[in-house]
């Protein structure tokens, strides 16, 4: 930031130059599952990570017209990006709660992160070790289900466990290639977007 320019300053600019990207990407000002599906390079999946797709989609969709506008877009990186831990929590909470139920359990669980590997290629341990991993340390009265609350204080409590889901369920990489557009996709490839480089 230069001289004179104040946080407010620099965050209208910032949002000045996603307004001119994203409608660059999406002329309509209206992304979408199939664009934003096309944006990212995740079309032909297979079934667990299409699923995950459209859940991540509808999520980003806060009021569920089925088109992701620019101020769910900005709300979203917002989030992702900036949010503190115990909203990135929530909201990663509610992505892996893809029946709505609010409560994790293990078969939800373990379709979203093979889903999320089959999009990112991030393995760094199999889909079920993950997931009893997670349930043994967070499923604090052994009910085969993670309330919200068990979720965030077990993570929060739990500093690998924390980097583990961080990085697994990362989207800020995600976000960053529907904010730079659709021809940086190819210099990235589909395979980086899991790594946590930034």
């Amino acid at each position: 930031m230069g001289a004179g320019e104040s946080a407010d300053d620099f965050a209208a600019i910032e949002n000045s130059q996603l307004y001119k990207k994203f409608m660059k990407q999406c002329p309509s000002g209206q992304l979408s599952l199939h664009e934003f599906k096309k944006i990212l390079g995740l079309q032909d999946m297979n079934p667990q990570a299409n699923m995950y797709v459209e859940q991540m989609f509808h999520i980003f969709d806060m009021n569920q017209d089925g088109f992701i506008d620019f101020l769910e877009f900005i709300a979203a990186i917002n989030l992702v990006i900036r949010g503190k831990i115990d909203q990135k929590l929530k909201w990663y909470f509610k992505l892996y709660d893809a029946d709505g139920n609010g409560c994790i359990d293990k078969k939800e669980l373990l379709s979203i992160f093979t889903a999320i590997q089959a999009i990112n290629g991030y393995t760094s341990m199999p889909a079920e070790e993950f997931t009893n991993m997670i349930f043994q340390k967070i499923d604090v009265n052994n009910d085969g289900e993670l309330t919200l609350e068990e979720f965030i204080n077990g993570v929060e409590k739990d500093k690998d466990l924390m980097e583990l889901i961080t990085k697994s369920f990362d989207l800020s990489n995600v976000l960053k290639v529907i904010q730079n557009g659709r021809r940086h996709i190819l210099k990235i490839g589909v395979g980086s977007l899991g790594n946590n480089s930034a």
